[in-house]
């Protein structure tokens, strides 16, 4: 009896796993070992090698020179470029294992540039971008883009910047108030006065804040390569100003995505409920002030972009 196998090894190639998807390809020189598994529609290059405790998704593209070892999981629609490097033990030995290898994570959607090296245990966010070259001793948040060595963040992906040019959009805002494509997110300029005696910066709550506040926190001494926020909440507003220095903000509806410069004490942004915030490139004076419509309620936290995006597009 025949067996039709509804996938492509190339002649020079050496596949020991059948659990291999259907359309995918393998090329010559690549090596993958039994326990390994392999979605549809993959590519595996020249030269890949994919050891037994793997499992690959759908359409995952495995450039020349990959290999993935014990513990990694990518799933569907990662890209990983030429010669990019797994490790799955902090503190190898020759012929000394771990009892398990630590896991690693490269969540839907992310890319790996080429010649970038991943720490054993971390994960990659989805739609995340590493830039070639990197070198990742942390687990990068989804949508990040991140370089260098070691690798920090420096944009986030499809997050448009916001300016000066945009208008209230004909939606019945104030002239101090400036729309963003991202659904309820407003940017606002306070009322200020300047003379010799120096500056003054004022709002009115329910006013110039949109919302009545209960709490408020002040955020400072952050490291610049730090990324703070990364959550959402189900109820709380919140108004964010740079009192000192700069901060980029990163507001995100599900949708939508802008970036947001707050680098003056008289310019805020208005984050509603079910918004995903981010903030990051702290400027080393930074000192960011938050206004919030509830008071402190872990329950109120979506810390899990996948979990945010799930509630956002089941409503």
């Amino acid at each position: 009896m025949t067996i039709t196998k509804n996938y492509f090894v190339h002649s020079h190639a050496l596949c020991e796993s059948e659990n291999i998807g259907k359309d995918s390809r393998v090329w010559a020189f690549a090596h993958i070992l039994p326990g390994a598994r392999l979605g549809a529609e993959c590519n595996v290059c020249d030269n890949v090698f994919i050891e037994n405790d793997v499992i690959i998704g759908d359409r995952v593209t495995l450039k020349c020179g990959v290999q993935v070892w014990d513990g990694i999981t990518i799933e569907d629609d990662v890209f990983i470029g030429p010669n990019a490097t797994f490790t799955n033990d902090l503190f190898p030995r020759s012929k000394v294992y771990p009892t398990t290898f630590a896991r690693t994570i490269i969540k839907k959607g992310a890319s790996l540039g080429a010649n970038c090296t991943v720490l054993p245990g971390l994960t990659i966010g989805t739609n995340a971008m590493i830039g070639a070259g990197a070198v990742v001793t942390r687990s990068i948040p989804p949508n990040a883009i991140v370089v260098g060595n070691p690798a920090k963040i420096i944009g986030y992906v499809d997050a448009k910047p916001v300016n000066s040019a945009h208008e209230s959009q004909g939606q019945g805002l104030a002239p101090n108030v400036v729309s963003t494509s991202v659904k309820g997110v407003t940017i606002h300029t306070m009322k200020e006065v300047a003379d010799i005696r120096g500056s003054l910066s004022a709002g009115e709550f329910e006013r110039s804040v949109p919302f009545k506040t209960e709490r408020y926190f002040l955020v400072y001494n952050v490291p610049t390569a730090e990324t703070r926020g990364e959550h959402a909440h189900r109820e709380c507003h919140q108004f964010l100003v740079a009192v000192k220095g700069s901060v980029h903000v990163v507001a995100d509806d599900g949708y939508n995505r802008e970036e947001i410069i707050l680098d003056s004490p008289n310019k805020g942004v208005h984050l509603p409920p079910m918004t995903w915030g981010i903030q990051y490139r702290y400027s080393q004076d930074a000192v960011l002030l938050v206004f919030a419509s509830h008071y402190y309620d872990a329950d109120d936290y979506i810390r899990n972009h996948d979990e945010f995006t799930h509630l956002i597009r089941s409503r």
